[in-house]
């Protein structure tokens, strides 16, 4: 068993875009490794982002040199700049409340941000998203983000995301000071083993340094092969996938995910009954039919 940090923010485009790596890395060694994810707060008012000359223009017009990594965006300006505080308090609130199903949370809210033209600080575009997540009340979670324990848990991951200053994050040049404070960029994973041993893999890195990481701390995890049947991938996660997530996970070690056939075995398996298929941005998300 290693345990897995994961320092993460949903508005992080660099985080949405390392999803295919991530979906890689569960899919080889599974229960393997034990994940715990850390919301980073990138910003806790929009503001920051318009002191930093970040305009909703500018902000999609960035989203566009994202897609050579093959996730979907809509590329459409948004209304306006949002933080992404609302919507990592909402992460740690399906934590506390259903914490089971926070990562789907999570990742409803990537797709949020990065598929609409939604902005994190309206309450009816976080309540739409986490209604996609099956099980989970949106509106009891939506309604929690301003409690004194959420915003207790969630300060107490922006803590934890801002302790980089003389790690090997910060040594490779992939963290950020902050507010006076070095933070750990999204995403950033740290690899732990029980008897103490750790290795860091910080910012967007591909799935090659993660899966060097885990075969120098333990050799002795089962290590998943490349699936052949792309509704196999959609059946081991409990969530949607992208095209590229479930090509990267079809793709064999050192082989360049073949995205187009992913997709035609994909829009196959929707035509035989065994997938279902829904837009989102310029692309699709994936769910083995149940």
């Amino acid at each position: 068993m290693i345990d897995v940090t994961h320092f993460t923010d949903p508005g992080c485009p660099w985080a949405y875009s390392a999803s295919p790596a991530l979906a890689t890395l569960r899919w080889r060694y599974g229960d393997g490794l034990r994940w715990t994810l850390v919301t980073i707060g990138l910003a806790e008012d929009s503001s920051l982002y318009a002191e930093r000359g970040y305009t909703p223009l500018s902000s999609a017009l960035g989203y566009l040199g994202f897609r050579r990594f093959g996730m979907p965006f809509a590329v459409a300006p948004k209304a306006g700049l949002s933080a992404t505080s609302p919507a990592c308090r909402a992460i740690v609130a399906t934590r506390i409340a259903a914490p089971e199903l926070e990562y789907a949370a999570f990742r409803a809210l990537q797709f949020a941000q990065f598929t609409t033209g939604g902005l994190f600080e309206d309450p009816h575009m976080l309540r739409g998203a986490l209604r996609g997540v099956d099980g989970l009340d949106a509106e009891a979670i939506v309604d929690a983000i301003d409690t004194p324990v959420v915003w207790a848990a969630y300060e107490a991951d922006r803590a934890r995301a801002r302790t980089a200053a003389g790690s090997p994050t910060e040594f490779q040049g992939r963290a950020f000071n902050s507010d006076g404070a070095v933070r750990y960029t999204a995403p950033s994973l740290i690899f732990e083993t029980e008897d103490g041993r750790r290795l860091e893999a910080g910012g967007f890195q591909p799935v090659e340094a993660y899966d060097v990481v885990v075969a120098n701390l333990d050799r002795t995890l089962e290590r998943r092969p490349p699936a052949e049947d792309p509704v196999e991938v959609l059946e081991a996660f409990g969530f949607a996938l992208a095209t590229a997530e479930v090509a990267a996970v079809m793709a064999g070690h050192l082989v360049e995910p073949d995205v187009e056939a992913t997709e035609r075995a994909l829009v196959a398996a929707v035509a035989e009954g065994r997938a279902l298929h829904r837009g989102a941005g310029d692309g699709g998300l994936w769910s083995a039919l149940a």
